[in-house]
């Protein structure tokens, strides 16, 4: 699953973007601060994110 952010402020270490969401659904996630070093392009205005769920069957006995 895909999910898009977009700007929204900048803080003093932080950059913060919010989910844009389809018709007015929840958002899965909201808000996002991402850390500015982490940024390799600091006038990034928009970001997507892959989120990959596993059910328990998947996943190591370790971390079930």
């Amino acid at each position: 699953m895909e999910i898009m952010f977009e700007f929204e402020k900048e803080t003093k270490n932080t950059v913060k973007f919010d989910e844009v969401t389809e018709n007015g659904s929840d958002p899965i996630i909201g808000s996002l601060y991402v850390q500015k070093s982490a940024l390799v392009d600091k006038s990034t205005d928009s970001l997507s994110l892959i989120l990959n769920l596993k059910d328990k069957e998947s996943r190591p006995a370790s971390e079930n």
